[in-house]
């Protein structure tokens, strides 16, 4: 189809997530016709760096070869068949690479298909093993504030950004938020931190896990914290009995400098949720892995019903798993993590420069999970009518780069292997978009 009717037939048609469909069939789409490497291209042909790893899930760039083979590898195989009363090789061959690249002894994997559905595993596997195992006290989550674990209910309840969650807060459980702060260290991160211990005093023993982001709130700004900051918290609730969840669904993989993000920390989880970048940005793949006592807990005579009531129709996709794993065997064999650490260097040095520009209030970066908050020259925020930041995420496009705005906050998350020079012209790029719109 032309590019008219595509985009005629979008409008009558689709509906777009986190879009005001009103604003958004008043101009025509990017429609994204194919990929090369880092790059984008539209069904013009114009090329666009690709700044936010399609939503934070590619990490080796577009059309792979290695991972491109292992997909029609597998297709020659079986394209799909249930993991309800079946197995098959690559999701055993998966979880097995998980438990060993994985941090502390988390031994067991579950899959299902995007990040919300991790999570929302997660706090069904915490809440249910706690009751089995005779802790009925145990009903309730300790979660950050500002955090974001998905769109589906129970996900939702853990989390707290009142733009996505506020509406909907009549149909949720009710979580503990701790204090999280914005950027790590200082005097705003020590009294996040005591009045956090505070609150897991007061409501630890009714806690049956705490469910965290580690390092990185991506969804919030990219806000950050410290690795010491996590910890202090994780020890006293795992102290207090309350098992720890690790959402790394967008810091794992690469993304924060370190394979998992809880490796930093140094502190293992009970629980860690995994999606976006497993199956290197391919395929819908999920997975939740526990340890070898949460799934003792689970264990008994068929007719006690211990077993764990929860699945999905696509739970451990061959095609998935079998690229999954090929994205796993690339970043070893390829040391996509050094490349990831170059990479970020070279933004940094280019955010530092970026961070003169008047109209860039703060910059925040963990690897290459960037946060660039934007105001007036005074300090004060932007009106929200005024829409700067996602003003300047579309100034970005003409200029050859597609990033993405929260709030007032441009968000920059590239694939882990886009070169140190395509890095540095992603982030001036921004700073040119910047400077046309806020000047």
């Amino acid at each position: 189809m032309d590019p008219k009717t595509l985009a005629l037939l979008d409008h009558r048609h689709l509906w777009h997530p986190f879009t005001q469909q009103a604003e958004w069939v008043a101009s025509a789409p990017l429609i994204v016709a194919e990929a090369d490497g880092v790059y984008l291209i539209d069904v013009h042909g114009r090329r666009y760096l690709d700044g936010v790893s399609s939503l934070w899930t590619n990490v080796h760039g577009h059309r792979v070869p290695e991972l491109d083979r292992a997909l029609q590898e597998q297709l020659g195989r079986v394209a799909h068949s249930t993991m309800l009363g079946l197995t098959h090789p690559s999701a055993i061959a998966l979880a097995a690479r998980l438990a060993e690249l994985s941090p502390g002894e988390l031994v067991r994997t579950f899959y299902s298909d995007n990040g919300s559905t991790a999570v929302e595993v997660a706090l069904k596997m915490a809440f249910q093993s706690q009751q089995q195992r005779g802790e009925h006290r145990r009903t309730r989550f300790a979660t950050l504030r500002d955090a974001y674990h998905g769109d589906t209910l129970g996900a939702v309840s853990v989390g707290s950004i009142e733009l996505f969650h506020a509406i909907y807060r009549p149909l949720l459980f009710d979580a503990i938020s701790l204090p999280a702060p914005t950027s790590p260290g200082g005097p705003e991160e020590e009294e996040a931190l005591s009045r956090g211990l505070q609150l897991l005093e007061e409501h630890g023993d009714t806690l049956a896990a705490f469910v965290f982001e580690p390092l990185v709130q991506g969804a919030a700004g990219m806000k950050m914290h410290s690795a010491s900051f996590l910890r202090a918290l994780a020890q006293r609730a795992r102290e207090l009995g309350v098992l720890l969840v690790a959402d790394e669904v967008a810091v794992g993989l690469g993304r924060t400098g370190s394979l998992f993000a809880m490796e930093q920390v140094g502190l293992a989880p009970d629980l860690l949720c995994l999606a976006k970048g497993l199956a290197g940005g391919y395929l819908p793949l999920a997975a939740t892995l526990c340890t070898e006592s949460i799934y003792q807990a689970f264990l008994g005579a068929p007719e006690a019903h211990r077993q764990f009531f929860h699945g999905h129709t696509f739970t451990g996709n061959p095609l998935a798993a079998a690229v999954a794993l090929a994205s796993l065997e690339r970043i070893e064999a390829e040391d996509v993590l050094a490349q990831a650490d170059a990479l970020a260097g070279a933004m940094s040095a280019a955010l530092d420069e970026l961070s003169s520009l008047p109209w860039v209030s703060r910059i925040r970066r963990r690897g290459v999970m960037v946060g660039i908050d934007l105001s007036q020259p005074d300090g004060s925020s932007w009106a929200p009518s005024a829409r700067v930041a996602h003003r300047v995420a579309m100034a970005t496009r003409p200029r050859g780069a597609i990033v993405r705005p929260l709030g007032d906050t441009i968000v920059l998350n590239p694939p882990l292997v886009m070169s140190p020079d395509q890095g540095a012209l992603l982030v001036q790029i921004v700073g040119e978009a910047v400077a046309e719109v806020c000047g």
